[in-house]
């Protein structure tokens, strides 16, 4: 991957919007990380310790419970086009500060180039950081909605630290029961206890 381009315009001098082909192309920040939302490259600060901190402490959770078929990931780029853009127009991604994915997608991505599809994406999970609230709550939750990722969870860290699981629910997009806190237990889409109250 090269270094991002200094110059993000088209010959007529306005923003180039990138496909996510094109996106893929491009190399990381010097810090931070981008994502990609309708084209336009959106670069955020690199995390914070807390932030970090409880997205391992998650992680190790579900590699213990996670079904052999499934395994968890950070801090992954998602394709999360599929089927909402046309081949070659602005795009979206989205880094996700965890996924869980069939073993089979990871083995995919070396394979045949590109980042992995919203379609492979059982849970998409977001670490709600300072400025970030509307974003994951609402922006995020519409794009992962539209893109039919099946779960979405989202973990906020103030005090008392909680999780609100969101699920399809066909006509109606995603559904939730509300944040729960202290521990969160689910059978769907495969079982699973995470302990929040050590997250940070």
């Amino acid at each position: 991957m090269t270094a991002l381009p200094e110059d993000m315009t088209n010959s007529a001098g306005e923003p180039h919007l990138f496909t996510v082909a094109e996106y893929a192309e491009l190399g990381e920040p010097g810090s931070g990380y981008t994502e990609l939302q309708e084209g336009r490259i959106l670069m955020s600060p690199s995390p914070s310790p807390n932030h970090n901190h409880a997205s391992l402490r998650l992680a190790m959770q579900f590699v213990d419970q996670l079904p052999a078929d499934l395994e968890v990931i950070q801090d992954v780029d998602v394709d999360v086009d599929l089927e909402l853009v046309p081949d070659g127009d602005p795009g979206f991604s989205r880094r996700p500060d965890m996924v869980v994915i069939p073993r089979s997608a990871r083995d995919r991505v070396p394979d045949e180039g590109g980042m992995l599809k919203a379609s492979e994406v059982l849970v998409v999970m977001e670490i709600v950081s300072p400025g970030s609230k509307r974003m994951d709550r609402v922006v995020k939750r519409g794009e992962y909605e539209d893109a039919g990722i099946p779960h979405y969870w989202i973990v906020d860290l103030n005090h008392p630290v909680s999780l609100v699981a969101c699920h399809l629910a066909g006509e109606f997009g995603y559904q939730d029961a509300g944040d729960v806190v202290g521990e969160f237990t689910t059978s769907v889409p495969f079982p699973v206890t995470l302990k929040l109250d050590g997250l940070v």
